[in-house]
């Protein structure tokens, strides 16, 4: 019983019963003792007012008397006044204390020391005051004698200016104050009163208080002590690992949040307990699956701890030291990282070799790391460590590759760069460089790519480069200012810490050589088929010619006169036709000149208008017709005229050999067979069709037209270079060619390049 007094005094609610009740106790008594006394004062100052109204009455009541000097009708005033009540006492004083009129017989001419209490206060200052205020004048008095006390109010009797004339009784008019009237009343009645109302506030605020208190204490067991208790019990329970308790409370109050709020910790807590739980068990389980060996290792180099990666592999002993069970040494490694990180608490890393007992090397990337306890001093060391063995096998085969791929880098037959993708600098290049262009690799590397190109080509170039990935026929400067034409490869790759374009050339500069000169023997060979037409072509203005110059012969011979209309006639005729067999020729002799390896804008109208004058004659002839469907409003092209008229004619050339060879039975003169010729456009291409009705290609050779001396045509009828010649010239102008077969018979042949570029002039 005394433990749980003492424990319920030692308990927030003790203290906060104990200190309400304190704040209440003085709370009460300082306002029971303000109450009083302001009664107190109260009363005082409204019986203080009372007499001195009462005190001048009398004054003025009496004056006339005063005045008259009748003493007996003074007497009897006041007398008669000093039997109400509470009034006792009724004195008047003149200038030297002499007590001239007063209620009681006994007091009549009794003189008072001047500085006896009803008189000090005028009188204690010198000379003595005439003007007092109400607070001044009022005395109280303590009379053992009537067994209560007394409040006298003395008052100034002024001299008026009725007294100074007056022939009985005189005053001098410098004489302000004559004598003084002092009334004393009882203040039985009111200390009664006032003790009533003190024993009453007394007792209501000690019931006030006592009743507050007895509330403030019922509530406080009630309503805080109860549930704290609650409280205190259910967090012990949540201390105690019981997570989900329930505490009996109502939740409307603070105290019922606060629980709530309790129980809703609990069961966070106990969340995060099973989830701390589990990511215990998973760090455990990852302790001991990680596929590296980790050891605890503390200051004497003792296995405190190890995983079991490490319990497998080395197989250590109780109490092993690491070094033993790493290596099999007597003592710790020379260079320890696990005593590093002893002597200045931070990590640090090795890289450890030892030697297997069948003779191999192994190899381990050591780390450690410090483990404190919570002081922060270090308790010991946790080392972990990765298997490399093979890493450095791979580094050792990765070097031999390297230098393996670098010895064909540098035997690669054909000029490597490798460049910068943003600045194009040269980074490295091989062997082949110095072959091809002249340059060491020490002279070339670290300067721009593009200082191989012509001057006025390089801003082209740097911008294709970065670009494009095949470029064709690119003209570059060698260090001894020889042209060169290359084809050149480009390929985006990686290089230490940047990135870079790997460029491969390969010099084409012979092979194009051979290549114009296959395509000139071509063009011969096809001048020879061509020389039948052309003769054709030519048969036609010399006839002409003969016809005109016969009949001048014969008009001379005659001595005739020929007529200027007909000689004029004939003259035009003799004129037009020498022009158009001028113009075969000059055409001939065109087509049949090596063509240069340029690229300007042309229009294919053109092109095939062109071709097509010199075959005119012999498609006429052989009774095949063409149909034209050009777009006359079609862009530009880049190629070389003199190249692809070429094209056009080798494509023509076959077309009539396949409606020749269809048609050879019949050999009809007029509408043997047709060809087509079409040009069209869209935003970014141009397309030529040629297309005819003659004996189309086999479908299994479709894929092989296209290839080197691969003819269709009978023995001697074709070189099987046609084809080929002209897929060169089209790729060679970034076109492209193909052929299909015609639903109806013959065969379609689809040419498209890219539109000239429009800054191009």
């Amino acid at each position: 019983m005394l433990a749980q007094f003492r424990e319920f005094c030692q308990s927030l609610s003790s203290r906060l019963i104990f200190f309400v009740g304190l704040t209440l106790l003085i709370s009460f008594s300082t306002w029971a003792y303000y109450n009083i006394r302001y009664q107190k004062q109260k009363e005082i100052k409204d019986i203080s007012v009372w007499t001195d109204r009462l005190s001048e009455t009398i004054q003025l009541g009496m004056q006339y008397a005063m005045m008259q000097n009748s003493r007996d009708d003074i007497t009897h005033s006041i007398r008669n006044i000093a039997k109400l009540k509470p009034i006792e006492h009724i004195r008047i004083y003149n200038k030297e204390g002499v007590i001239k009129f007063s209620n009681l017989q006994n007091e009549i001419n009794q003189k008072t020391n001047i500085r006896a209490e009803a008189c000090y206060i005028c009188h204690k200052t010198t000379p003595p005051m005439t003007d007092l205020k109400l607070s001044e004048r009022v005395r109280i008095i303590d009379s053992a004698r009537e067994g209560h006390r007394q409040l006298g109010v003395i008052t100034p009797i002024r001299n008026e200016p009725g007294c100074s004339t007056d022939s009985c009784h005189i005053h001098p008019p410098d004489k302000k104050v004559l004598g003084a009237l002092d009334v004393v009343v009882s203040l039985k009645e009111s200390d009664d009163e006032a003790t009533f109302f003190e024993d009453a506030v007394i007792a209501f605020s000690s019931f006030v208080f006592v009743v507050t208190s007895t509330i403030i204490f019922f509530f406080i067991l009630r309503f805080v002590r109860q549930p704290i208790q609650k409280l205190i019990e259910g967090t012990r329970k949540i201390t105690d690992g019981d997570y989900q308790t329930q505490m009996d409370i109502a939740p409307g109050n603070e105290l019922g949040q606060l629980v709530a709020s309790f129980q809703k910790m609990g069961k966070e807590i106990g969340l995060k307990q099973a989830e701390l739980n589990t990511q215990r068990d998973r760090y455990q389980q990852l302790f001991e699956q990680v596929p590296c060996q980790i050891t605890v290792q503390d200051r004497d180099y003792r296995l405190v701890q190890y995983n079991r990666e490490f319990c497998e592999r080395f197989h250590p002993e109780t109490g092993d030291y690491c070094y033993r069970a790493y290596k099999g040494r007597d003592g710790k490694c020379e260079n320890c990282p696990v005593e590093k990180t002893f002597e200045d608490g931070f990590s640090h890393y090795s890289e450890e070799t030892a030697i297997n007992r069948d003779g191999s090397r192994n190899h381990w990337l050591v780390r450690t790391s410090p483990i404190r306890d919570g002081g922060g001093n270090i308790v010991a060391a946790m080392e972990m460590s990765v298997d490399i063995t093979r890493s450095k096998e791979l580094e050792a085969k990765l070097a031999a590759s390297e230098k393996k791929y670098y010895a064909i880098f540098n035997n690669i037959p054909n000029p490597v760069f490798v460049l910068d993708a943003a600045t194009l600098e040269i980074l490295d290049c091989n062997e082949s460089v110095k072959s091809v262009y002249g340059y060491t690799r020490d002279e070339i590397v670290s300067n721009a790519f593009l200082d191989l190109f012509n001057e006025d080509e390089r801003e082209y170039y740097a911008f294709k480069l970065q670009t494009a990935s095949v470029l064709h026929h690119v003209r570059h400067i060698t260090r001894r200012r020889a042209a060169l034409l290359v084809n050149i490869r480009i390929s985006a790759s990686e290089y230490p810490g940047r990135k870079v374009l790997l460029i491969t050339t390969s010099d084409e500069t012979k092979r194009l050589e051979q290549e114009q000169q296959i395509i000139q023997a071509s063009k011969m060979a096809t001048l020879g088929e061509m020389a039948t037409g052309v003769a054709h072509e030519l048969n036609q203005p010399l006839s002409v010619i003969k016809t005109a110059s016969n009949f001048f012969m014969k008009k001379v011979k005659r001595h005739e006169p020929i007529p200027d209309e007909i000689l004029l006639t004939l003259s035009t005729e003799i004129d037009n036709h020498v022009d158009r067999a001028t113009k075969i020729i000059t055409h001939m002799r065109q087509f049949g000149r090596k063509a240069e390896n340029t690229s300007e804008k042309i229009q294919v109208n053109d092109i095939l208008k062109s071709a097509f004058e010199i075959f005119s004659q012999q498609l006429k002839v052989r009774g095949i017709d063409v149909l034209w469907k050009l777009d006359e409003d079609i862009p530009c092209i880049m190629a070389d005229a003199n190249r692809l008229e070429q094209v056009v004619i080798n494509l023509l050339l076959n077309a009539r050999d396949a409606i020749d060879e269809k048609y050879q039975d019949r050999r009809q003169l007029k509408n043997m067979g047709r060809i087509t010729l079409k040009t069209s456009a869209d935003t970014k291409n141009v397309g030529i069709v040629i297309s005819d009705t003659g004996i189309g290609i086999p479908p299994d050779k479709l894929d092989k037209i296209f290839e080197p001396f691969f003819t269709t045509k009978k023995v001697g009828k074709g070189t099987g270079l046609g084809l080929s010649i002209t897929y060169s010239i089209v790729k060679e102008y970034q076109g492209d060619i193909r052929a299909v077969n015609n639903d109806d018979g013959g065969a379609t042949f689809i040419i498209t390049f890219p539109l000239a570029p429009e800054d191009t002039p």
